[in-house]
């Protein structure tokens, strides 16, 4: 596994987007667990989660607990492994997300999601979507007060521009480590904000890492993939899956890239997980740039 830093942290170059493992269509607790153990026997010591990562109205937090019960059930050493979680968004349980970016709501959703976790500070708390009705100062103010009272102990930002990118650094300083928005192989447009990240010291936290490739849990069902793509005929030709070259490529994109995929499954995330040993050539990179999805 190759190794990565987020703040002053070192974590595996690959994490785990435990999303999947607590929204609809999720897997049985024993399944879920066994991934989240696939992923520490892998060499996996980010593991990225949420309060709102649950299905049903009545079960905030659903993922967070879960994330705890698979690591204290775990035979081995956890004492590496960073938990970041997030806080801002709900679910109604009807499928649809909604937005909170209020601080006194902030400072609470982080009280609660440690007291979930388990633990004293949370490792790194991401505030998960700005709020259009609450200035983005005030959101990220709530951040700095958490931080200040050592509730936290790093602070990311989610779902975010390169101003508000800039204004939040302003604000925390070196307690902002990270941003996490969407990005692929199929999903560029936070480009701006990755090479803002990397210019600025931040690890940059792509989610949704494997889109084009595989099916986000966001998609749903009749979610698009693609097939035939210059990743799969790479894969083809290296005897390794598409989600390894997609992963592997984004690894290239800047140091601080970390991508968090998502797993319902053991074999994914052990399959995932190998792709930060794979070290594609210049030859192969000019492929993947020039013909991304066909």
């Amino acid at each position: 596994m190759q190794f990565r830093t987020i703040g002053d942290t070192t974590v595996s170059a690959i994490g785990l987007g435990a999303m999947p493992l607590s929204i609809e269509n999720r897997p049985d607790e024993r399944r879920a667990i066994a991934t989240v153990h696939a992923a520490l026997d892998a060499g996996v010591t980010l593991l990225d989660t949420a309060d709102s990562y649950h299905w049903h109205a009545d079960e905030v937090g659903h993922n967070e607990l879960l994330i705890a019960r698979a690591l204290a059930r775990y035979g081995g050493d956890t004492s590496g492994v960073l938990i970041a979680t997030k806080g801002g968004r709900g679910r109604p349980g009807d499928g649809s997300w909604t937005v909170t970016g209020a601080p006194e709501h902030l400072k609470h959703a982080a009280e609660t999601s440690a007291r979930r976790l388990g633990v004293d500070a949370i490792g790194l708390y991401q505030l998960h979507k700005p709020d259009p009705a609450v200035p983005w100062a005030e959101s990220v103010g709530a951040l700095r007060e958490l931080l200040d009272a050592g509730t936290i102990r790093a602070a990311g930002i989610s779902n975010v521009t390169t101003a508000q990118i800039r204004q939040a650094h302003a604000i925390l300083g070196g307690g902002l480590v990270s941003v996490q928005n969407q990005y692929s192989s199929a999903v560029r447009d936070s480009e701006p904000q990755l090479r803002l990240s990397t210019e600025l010291g931040l690890a940059f936290l792509p989610w949704s890492p494997l889109g084009g490739i595989s099916r986000s849990s966001l998609d749903g069902p009749s979610g698009p993939t693609s097939t035939g793509t210059a990743f799969h005929r790479v894969a083809a030709e290296r005897g390794v899956s598409p989600q390894q070259i997609a992963l592997a490529w984004l690894l290239t994109r800047s140091p601080a890239v970390i991508p968090v995929p998502g797993a319902s499954r053991p074999a994914s995330i052990t399959d995932s997980a190998q792709a930060a040993k794979l070290t594609l050539s210049e030859a192969e990179l000019t492929r993947l740039d020039r013909e991304p999805q066909g």
